[in-house]
């Protein structure tokens, strides 16, 4: 995917890592949020689309906000704690610890050069990347006094996608992420291998926090023969634009309400 290059204007924003040494250090006393952006550089997403689906979105995102709204985007973090798809290839951190420790000190480095606010940046969920993503958000908050923002998918997705969602439920690789993936990267989108596949999951009817897993063990009670959780046929690059409309008018949302947290008077 082809990322544009920001315009550096006093209204939007910027990449860090595009910025002198010298421009960075002005950059922070005034941008009123550093996006720390984290995805999977490569993780499975069945056969048809390829392991960099969600580095495509993560990267959409940002260069929405750098066009848009006054931030600084720190280079992102692409090798993560990916438990539920670890019998797959693709760019795991097998140790949440590890994980969680990397993130924490690329966070405290934005923090000592001066950044007002951060916004983690999670195109993982709430309940699987997001977990040791926010740990560390409440660290960098509770030992900084930097306010931190997680936004994860799920918090991007609305009501509005579910009305023109067919699919009977999904969650990964599936008609909406699809959908997604024929608009940023309609090459790499192979939709003769498309698959339907809901699993065999019984209904859970009882209370908790049951963490999934797609396991290529066939002994195994999750099973997954495809990789994918859904229905990818029913995908279309009509449904990606619409969803990515929604998605990328709550990210903005999230910023620019953010850009408001009181933060900590100087000493």
């Amino acid at each position: 995917m082809c990322i544009a290059r920001p315009v550096l204007a006093a209204d939007v924003g910027a990449y860090l890592g595009e910025l002198s040494y010298v421009e960075a250090e002005q950059r922070m006393q005034t941008s009123p949020i550093v996006i720390l952006p984290f995805a999977a550089g490569a993780k499975e997403h069945g056969a048809h689309l390829p392991m960099n689906a969600d580095q495509v979105v993560m990267e959409y995102l940002v260069e929405v906000a750098v066009n848009t709204v006054d931030v600084i985007v720190a280079p992102p973090i692409l090798h993560g704690w990916f438990p539920a798809f670890r019998n797959y290839p693709g760019t795991e951190v097998s140790d949440p610890g590890v994980f969680e420790d990397y993130l924490y000190q690329v966070a405290l480095s934005l923090v000592k050069q001066g950044a007002q606010r951060i916004v983690f940046l999670n195109t993982g969920i709430t309940n699987a990347t997001g977990l040791p993503i926010s740990i560390v958000a409440r660290e960098i908050r509770a030992q900084t006094g930097v306010p931190t923002l997680v936004v994860s998918w799920n918090d991007l997705e609305t009501t509005e996608i579910e009305e023109f969602t067919e699919q009977r439920e999904g969650g990964h690789g599936d008609e909406i992420e699809t959908s997604i993936n024929l608009v940023l990267q309609p090459d790499k989108v192979r939709m003769d291998l498309a698959a339907t596949d809901y699993g065999d999951r019984p209904v859970k009817d009882y209370p908790g926090y049951e963490p999934g897993l797609f396991s290529r063990d066939p002994a195994d009670p999750r099973y997954s023969e495809t990789g994918i959780y859904g229905d990818a046929t029913l995908a279309s690059a009509d449904k990606g634009e619409r969803a990515l409309e929604i998605m990328s008018r709550e990210w903005l949302k999230a910023l620019r309400g953010f850009a408001n947290a009181e933060v900590r008077e100087a000493d």
